[in-house]
């Protein structure tokens, strides 16, 4: 997969560029704060439908502008795509090929991308949230099923919540069951394509782990939470315990059972990560993890995705500087950077230099 050219236009600090991309390395250079992430981030979002880095859409609408687009004709194993989104203050449309599409699920694997930043140590070091996030945007792009399945969820998350807060609690327990069937038949799709995913990702990071350590560490992952059965029997499992938390849940308000509470379990040295590792082990491990997602991308995708590293080079020592840019042959990688000599060790790339949101020749 890859991006061919990219169009920006009244998008972040960009008023009107085009990007010609090469298949393999493609370097994003200049000083900070001149748009080199923002680019970036419209390739990202062109794949996903979302940024990682904001809320609201509105917030990518270049100051004193009505409206933001941003486009690319890409490439998948199948041909050539055409991607292209109209971001408006409440609204937005984006079109494949110029047909309009309906549902976010439709833009998902046309370009599949992989992004990873310094902020990425969130990812090691924070909350759950984190993680769960990681595992819902990787999955989702590979498993339109699963992507619903989640949106599903957490609608109906959203009402069971709501109904959690109404004093009437005799109507609370009449009616929480009604939502508990629907919402457990989509927790066990979620648990199991998360468990699947996991068992996949565990082996891939633990070798990508050692391969940027030298073998002086050892990853390994594992959910807190284990799902055994097919689909139906997770759904009854998850009724049975989601009824025993009946009276916890009604004290506190919220759904306290399901896999919107669960967490990824990451560990270095059979030590868990979060709280004990240093920022360079945290940065090995989630660039481990990244490096994994491409293996799986490739193997499930046929190709591998757009991999996206914003500002990595300098958060990293030499030697894993040169070990992963070594891993990247046949594989389109966009790389923002202050200094291109600090990425290159060699290796053929296209240079762009970025000043105040333009290409400088």
């Amino acid at each position: 997969m890859q991006i061919k050219k990219l169009t920006l236009q009244n998008f972040r600090n960009y008023q009107s560029e085009e990007f010609t991309f090469s298949s393999g390395l493609n370097v994003l250079f200049g000083k900070n704060a001149q748009g080199k992430t923002n680019c970036a981030e419209a390739v990202f979002y062109l794949c996903t439908g979302s940024s990682l880095r904001i809320k609201h859409d509105r917030q990518l609408i270049y100051a004193g502008a009505d409206s933001a687009r941003i486009s690319a004709l890409c490439a998948n194993r199948y041909g050539d795509v055409f991607i292209e989104a109209e971001i408006f203050e409440n609204s937005r449309e984006i079109r494949i090929n110029g047909n309009k599409i309906s549902k976010n699920a439709e833009l998902l694997g046309n370009v599949n991308s992989i992004f990873f930043s310094p902020g990425e140590l969130r990812l090691i070091q924070d909350g759950p949230d984190e993680r769960r996030r990681f595992l819902n945007l990787s999955i989702s792009q590979l498993s339109k099923g699963y992507y619903t399945a989640l949106l599903r969820y957490n609608k109906i998350l959203e009402q069971r919540n709501a109904l959690l807060k109404n004093k009437d609690v005799s109507l609370v327990l009449e009616t929480l069951p009604v939502w508990d069937e629907q919402l457990c038949l989509y927790a066990a799709r979620i648990a199991q394509k998360r468990a699947e995913y996991v068992a996949r990702l565990t082996p891939l990071a633990s070798a990508a782990h050692a391969y940027l350590t030298d073998g002086k560490e050892r990853l390994t992952l594992g959910m807190d939470r284990t799902y055994q059965g097919d689909e139906g029997e997770l759904a009854e499992k998850l009724q049975r315990e989601m009824r025993s938390s009946y009276e916890k849940d009604l004290r506190l308000g919220f759904t306290t059972v399901g896999p919107h509470r669960d967490d990824l379990k990451i560990f270095i040295d059979e030590r868990e990560a979060k709280g004990y590792a240093s920022q360079g082990q945290a940065r090995t491990a989630a660039l481990s993890l990244k490096l994994a997602e491409l293996e799986i991308f490739k193997e499930q995708a046929g190709e591998y995705p757009v991999l996206i590293l914003d500002d990595v080079m300098s958060e990293l020592d030499l030697p894993r500087r040169k070990k992963l840019v070594s891993k990247l042959d046949g594989i389109q990688t966009l790389i923002t950077c202050t200094h291109a000599e600090r990425v290159l060790y060699g290796k053929d790339c296209n240079k762009i230099k970025i000043s105040e949101g333009k290409i400088l020749s």
